[in-house]
Formats: structure tokens, C-alpha cells, sequence
């Protein structure tokens, strides 16, 4: 490719970028706008999370008040806050799985009035429209597979386990090794339903929020001593397979992989 041809497909891809941030932008009296969105017009809200067979099995986790974790300088995680690639073989235990759910997903309120959660994240309106995904190579008490969160349970349904999975999950991240070597990969769905049903067709740019979500798992994570590497190469369609993800209105949007630090050598 030239660089006459490289600088064309860059030119490209930021026109396509700005046609979207138009495309899902208020443009116009707001309050005009959101007379015309599902909600203003008596539909239904969607469920705060996605049905699941309940006869599935299920994992309880600690309670997060129950959860018992180091302190840590605020300024300092933020300032030294890196994407770690290599991690240690040692587990994490089921409380401290618990406690990176809680803080990324975890649900403080259940609002009854308009049905919304209030969570340890931002999300507009209170839509938070994100599935949690696990795949847990090594944590303390649970067979390794993929997993789901069930943030209003604070539980985990069992989706996949067996042979493989690790590598299909690797495999959709582009062979990145590093994941195969974490003890848990953090992955996250987007469910548009949720969001549009208060804003409308122009709120598809609620994805973005997963950004709030994979931020909290960094700092949360230095409380339990582990890095995180945040991923966005990833193919979503082997993505999908893996998970089980069939709908059009969930993909995934976000990965991340989770370990314990290694320490470093003693003098």
C-alpha cells in the first residue's frame, strides 16, 4: 500500500468515524426529541438483565460488604496506572472475583419506580447496558469456562465449561497469549435495547460507557494485587461462538484480561 493510498483510507475512516458521532448525536430541541423515543410512548422497558434458563446452574459469590480488600493510594494507581501483560500462576479466590464484579458491575440499588440500577458506574439514565462475560482459567472453588454475571443476583450462571475454551477465547483475541495466561478474562457485551428504550434510535453511542466499567476494573484491581490488560482486537464473530451470543441486539464491545502481579526478585 502507498502512502498516497494509506493517507485516502485514513481520511476514510475519519469521515466514517464523524458520520457516526452524528448520526447517534441529539440534533434539535432535545425535549422534541425524546417525545418520540419507546419510552415516551408507553412501550415496555427491556429487562435489566438478559433472561436465563433457571434451571441453570448457578454460583453464589461473597457478598461484596463481606469482601475485605487492602487499601490503596488513589493517586497513586492513577498515576501508575499500566496495562500488565504477565501475570503469576497463583489463583484468584472467589472473594476476590467477587470484588471486581462489584466494582465494575455491581448493583447498589434496585429502583422499583422506573426500572433502573443504580451501580458503581456511570451509565445515562441509568440504562447500563452491559452483559458481563467471564472466562476463568484459575480461580479458587470453580471449574474453569466461561461464566456470566448476574449483577442483580450478584451471581455467576454457568454458560460453558470443558475442553478448549481457553483456546477459543485466545484464538478470538488473535492468539495474544497473555490471556491463555490470566486467571480470568473480563469480556463485555453491549445490549442497545436498554439504552434506546429511554433515548431512542440516536443513542447507539451508549457503548462508549464501557469505558467507565473497564477503568474500574484497572484501579479495583490493584486493591487484590493484579494487573490489567485491556483488549480491543478481538473477532467478534468467533467471539460470539464462544459465548453463545445469538441475538442482534447484544455484541460484544470490550475485553480485558486479569491476573496476579508478579512479584518482583528479592535482592
Amino acid at each position: 500500500m502507498s502512502v498516497k493510498e494509506i493517507e485516502l483510507e485514513t481520511k476514510a475512516t475519519h469521515e466514517l468515524m464523524k458520520a457516526f458521532l452524528y448520526a447517534t448525536t441529539f440534533v434539535g430541541p432535545l425535549n422534541e426529541y425524546m417525545k418520540l423515543t419507546p419510552e415516551a410512548n408507553g412501550v415496555q422497558p427491556p429487562p435489566l438483565e438478559l433472561p436465563y434458563d433457571r434451571d441453570a446452574r448457578t454460583l453464589e459469590l461473597p457478598r461484596p460488604a463481606e469482601v475485605r480488600v487492602r487499601d490503596v493510594d488513589l493517586r497513586y494507581i492513577i498515576e501508575n496506572r499500566r496495562s500488565v501483560r504477565s501475570y503469576s500462576s497463583e489463583e484468584l479466590s472467589l472473594e476476590e472475583l467477587s470484588w471486581l464484579l462489584w466494582c465494575t458491575q455491581g448493583v447498589k440499588e434496585l429502583r422499583r419506580d422506573r426500572p433502573a440500577t443504580l451501580r458503581n458506574v456511570p451509565s445515562g439514565g441509568s440504562r447500563h447496558p452491559f452483559e458481563t462475560y467471564l472466562l476463568l482459567n484459575r480461580v479458587k472453588s470453580i471449574p474453569p469456562g466461561i461464566y456470566r454475571f448476574l449483577a442483580l443476583e450478584h451471581k455467576l450462571l454457568e454458560v460453558r465449561t470443558g475442553e478448549g475454551l481457553c483456546e477459543e477465547i485466545t484464538r478470538a483475541c488473535g492468539n495474544q497469549r497473555f490471556i491463555a495466561n490470566s486467571a480470568a478474562v473480563f469480556i463485555w457485551s453491549f445490549v442497545p435495547s436498554r439504552t434506546s428504550w429511554r433515548y431512542g434510535p440516536k443513542s447507539y453511542k451508549g457503548f462508549l460507557e464501557v469505558g467507565h466499567v473497564c477503568q474500574n476494573l484497572y484501579l479495583s484491581a490493584e486493591a487484590v494485587d493484579c494487573g490489567v490488560c485491556a483488549i480491543g482486537a478481538y473477532d467478534i464473530d468467533e467471539m460470539h461462538r464462544a459465548l453463545g451470543i445469538q441475538s442482534d441486539d447484544e455484541f460484544v464491545v470490550y475485553v480485558a484480561a486479569v491476573g496476579k502481579k508478579k512479584q518482583a526478585p528479592s535482592a
